[in-house]
């Protein structure tokens, strides 16, 4: 019996039709309606009385990357459930990776050049991984011309054909 195993038919047969669902940083408005609905999941789940998420809370969930998309959203409201003591979530339950700088005290080091630097090459390198490596489109996501995207790449000596995959 091959119950534990993947029928390779059907991969093929679900691969005809293959659907791009852009990361969940691209689909802020699927943040808070996604989060509401992992706090009413996992407030039944643990026979708590968690109702709803403060403000400062919403505004940190729609600020973060989400560079683990949906099942890191979902595994930080349910952390967040399970720490909570009353019936609304707070910034003071959310793991620290969501916590800003302001809030933790842990502003930026270095020169203002350094800083952007670095912002700059990972929004090249994120438009690369969502374009999978096309320049041009890399470019069209940052609403650029595809030479400023190069000399960039050259700048920072990024590989754009490691994102082809």
């Amino acid at each position: 019996m091959n119950a534990a195993k993947f029928r390779e038919d059907l991969f093929y047969r679900l691969h005809v039709f293959p659907i791009f669902v852009p990361p969940l940083r691209k689909r802020k408005a699927d943040i808070a309606l996604l989060a509401d609905h992992f706090l009413e999941v996992y407030s039944k789940q643990n026979n708590k009385n968690v109702r709803r998420l403060s403000s400062a809370v919403i505004d940190m969930l729609m600020s973060y990357h989400w560079p683990g998309n949906v099942r890191e959203l979902e595994n930080c409201i349910e952390r967040a459930v399970l720490v909570a003591e009353g019936d609304v979530i707070h910034p003071y339950h959310l793991p620290p990776t969501l916590q800003t700088a302001e809030a933790t005290g842990s502003s930026p080091h270095g020169d203002l050049k350094g800083i952007v630097d670095a912002y700059e090459r990972d929004l090249i390198q994120d438009a690369l991984k969502s374009a999978r490596g096309n320049i041009a489109a890399s470019a069209r996501a940052l609403g650029t011309t595809p030479a400023h995207p190069r000399l960039q790449i050259q700048k920072f000596q990024i590989e754009p054909k490691k994102y082809s995959t």
